[in-house]
């Protein structure tokens, strides 16, 4: 069993992570910046290291000792500051590369997403051939990439590195669903062309199988994507979960041109675009198999909703 170090621990994705890495025997510590993220941490039973992202000297000595860096955090409000996701996730991302080769860790695992890849166009039937977009308009989507070529650029003798992405992570807990599903109760949602297109998502168990194989198979330097592996239409797939969520009134459309006008960007992307990414990498590379399907992940969310309001 190996000591890992993890940050973004107390957050959606990394709190599945680290209850993994615990279940397989693992010690695990995360950076954590407020009393309320450490206390979440340690109620996994990981272990808080208090520091600041963007400074690695507040934490790199904690990261001595540790077989794998995971690096989850980065800044996803969509609607920040342009210089704080600069802030979070490029310079945190460089703070978290300098921690690495300071502790000598021999591998650091990045969770990307398919946003650095957006620059206006849909993604369709796309690889991990398709380029970064540091160039984008969007913040969050430049920034993703920024940070995602830096730690690409750091792979090498000393620190192999490798990058997950898996595209709409959902599940119990899930902000971004949690989020749209506010948005929707305030009738800040609608529809963009009826919202019917494709799209690839992926449940939290699975985006976490990713970053696990990312550390034990990966080639160094290479990039992953991981979904369900099975395509939904947004809509519906999202109409369900507003429905476990109590929410089932009738929600508006936006056609192309009223959405161009009024949902900023990567959202009116997210909202309006079909999204096909292939996982042939991955599984044929890594073994990637989806561990909960999608009718589990879904019954998992109704009874961890029903547990919540008894």
């Amino acid at each position: 069993m190996a000591q890992v170090f993890v940050t973004g621990g107390s957050g959606f994705i990394g709190r599945v992570l680290v209850r993994r890495l615990l279940d397989e025997g693992h010690s695990v510590r995360a950076l954590v910046r407020s009393a309320a993220s450490a206390e979440a941490v340690a109620a996994l039973g990981a272990d808080p290291v208090h520091g600041e992202l963007i400074d690695p000297t507040t934490w790199q000595d904690a990261v001595v000792g540790s077989a794998v860096l995971f690096h989850l955090a980065a800044e996803t409000d969509i609607t920040a500051e342009r210089a704080r996701h600069e802030q979070v996730t490029v310079q945190g991302t460089r703070a978290v590369v300098a921690a690495a080769r300071f502790a000598k860790v021999p591998r650091l695992v990045h969770c990307g997403s398919e946003a650095a890849l957006l620059a206006g166009d849909p993604l369709l039937e796309v690889d991990e051939s398709a380029p970064l977009r540091p160039d984008s308009e969007a913040a969050y989507s430049a920034t993703k990439a920024v940070a995602e070529q830096i730690v690409l650029d750091a792979n090498g003798p000393g620190l192999t590195t490798v990058a997950i992405r898996p595209r709409l992570v959902w599940g119990v807990g899930s902000i971004l669903v949690e989020d749209l599903v506010a948005a929707a109760r305030a009738g800040q949602f609608a529809w963009i062309d009826g919202g019917r297109h494709l799209t690839d998502v992926t449940h939290v168990a699975n985006a976490v199988e990713g970053l696990m194989l990312g550390w034990t198979k990966a080639r160094p330097g290479q990039v992953y994507f991981v979904t369900d592996r099975h395509r939904v239409v947004l809509r519906e797939f999202l109409e369900e979960q507003f429905a476990i969520y109590g929410f089932d009134a009738p929600l508006p459309d936006l056609d192309t041109e009223t959405a161009a006008e009024q949902v900023p960007v990567p959202a009116r992307w997210f909202l309006g675009q079909p999204c096909l990414l292939r996982t042939d990498k991955a599984a044929d590379e890594l073994g990637y198999e989806p561990v909960v399907t999608q009718p589990a992940g879904l019954a998992e969310l109704r009874t961890s909703l029903a547990a919540r309001q008894d």
